[in-house]
């Protein structure tokens, strides 16, 4: 397959949105202008697995201008744009494998094509192209210079992976670099879940309970955007220091069963498995809305609530499937998958300039290591990070102090003192 999407003839609007998309991106604009010089990726495949907005489109663009040959897949079935898909294919020549409620044996295939093309370096949201390579196709490691991931849940999988020694090519954490979890997750995934929660059930957000489970940077955000909406913010954690952190911060720290019986709304961002199960559904208020931030559609056991469920969800709204459970009303949004990303755009594109400038750099950055980095999980190198910081405060407007002479001695000393 030269490209699998939905229809090539939505290419128009999906080349408005990926230049709408591009005029708040000036970090990305920076990186592109400079991969145009240096040519970072020439003659190199690049395979990415992301997820296909017009901010993603504007990722790939780069790449390419970079002198990558690069071919993009979906990496969540409800998160692509099918019209930039289309775009990409018709006016950028990007191979492009994504068609939005493409089915779960659609999408492994769609990784699959991108695996054929032997690329040396890879680009994951969630970790699910290094693993295929990993499981099946363990003969490409010996060639791949590296890859990076750019989620949490992502990070995680291949940090055990490494810790297992099962980790056979280098990878950068994009997904742990300031200039992304802490704006990207905490600023990103505030808007665009309660964009998406209120984009699929149209629900005032002001008086209700909202139970945010995890408060790693995307639960603070999540957290934090809620309660400016005026809503009654419960947290769920495992953490105590970050249970502490939310209760210092003015939110109720309790257990989920507790949680389960107060929420009117509940969404999960740990990127672990079944934080809502059974014991929690039947607690639940009726009309309890519940649903997912997370990368992978594990939080929330759907299992457990179609066993318990009488009869057969119903999809009262687009996104919004009704179980009923002893009586009561559950409503379940976009499958329990990303609801910001199958409800609604995602994250902003101002925000996501300084995670894909970063997710650009990275790869760069092992593309033209002089000797290949060996296996493991690697951080973004702390310049790297200053230099995104300084371009984004520069077209925000924005400037910094620079230290004296007098400074840098006094920092740099330990004879002074009081």
């Amino acid at each position: 397959m030269e490209s699998d999407i939905r229809d090539i003839g939505l290419a128009a609007e999906g080349k408005r949105r990926i230049e709408w998309a591009e005029r708040d991106m000036p970090v990305l604009r920076s990186v592109r202008a400079q991969f145009e010089k240096d040519q970072p990726f020439k003659g190199k495949t690049l395979a990415a697995v992301l997820h296909v907005t017009a901010e993603t489109a504007n990722l790939v663009i780069t790449l390419k201008a970079g002198g990558a040959n690069v071919f993009l897949a979906a990496s969540n079935p409800l998160s692509t744009q099918d019209d930039v898909a289309a775009s990409l294919v018709q006016d950028f020549g990007i191979p492009t494998f994504a068609i939005k409620g493409e089915s779960k044996e659609t999408f492994f295939k769609h990784i699959e094509a991108l695996i054929a093309q032997k690329p040396v370096l890879t680009m994951d949201d969630g970790a699910d192209l290094v693993t295929t390579i990993h499981q099946s196709h363990p003969e490409l490691l010996p060639t791949i210079l590296g890859g990076t991931e750019e989620t949490t849940t992502g990070v995680i999988r291949l940090r055990a992976m490494h810790k297992d020694g099962a980790l056979k090519m280098p990878i950068v954490a994009v997904n742990d670099a300031k200039t992304k979890n802490m704006f990207d997750n905490r600023y990103g995934t505030g808007q665009s879940t309660l964009d998406g929660i209120i984009r699929a059930t149209d629900v005032l957000i002001a008086g209700k309970t909202v139970v945010v489970a995890g408060f790693g940077w995307c639960g603070k955000g999540l957290a934090m955007r809620a309660r400016g909406m005026g809503a009654n913010v419960i947290v769920t954690e495992i953490d105590p220091i970050k249970a502490l952190e939310a209760a210092m911060e003015g939110f109720r720290a309790m257990p989920m069963l507790e949680a389960a019986k107060e929420g009117d709304l509940f969404c999960t961002v740990t990127g672990n498995i079944n934080v809502i199960s059974k014991e929690h559904f039947k607690v639940m208020k009726d009309g309890a809305i519940v649903c997912n931030a997370g990368h992978f559609d594990v939080e929330i056991n759907l299992e457990e609530l179609k066993e318990i469920a009488e009869g057969a969800p119903q999809e009262v709204r687009n996104f919004v499937q009704q179980y009923v459970v002893g009586g009561k009303r559950i409503y379940v949004l976009a499958e329990g998958r990303l609801v910001n990303l199958a409800a609604a755009e995602g994250h902003p594109a101002s925000v996501m300039d300084m995670s894909f400038a970063t997710q650009a750099m990275g790869s760069a950055w092992m593309a033209t290591q002089k000797t290949p980095l060996t296996p493991g999980v690697y951080d973004v190198p702390e310049e790297m990070e200053k230099m995104i910081a300084t371009l984004k405060l520069q077209s925000m407007r924005q400037n910094i102090d620079v230290l004296t002479e007098a400074q840098q001695k006094y920092l740099a000393s330990w004879q002074e003192g009081t």
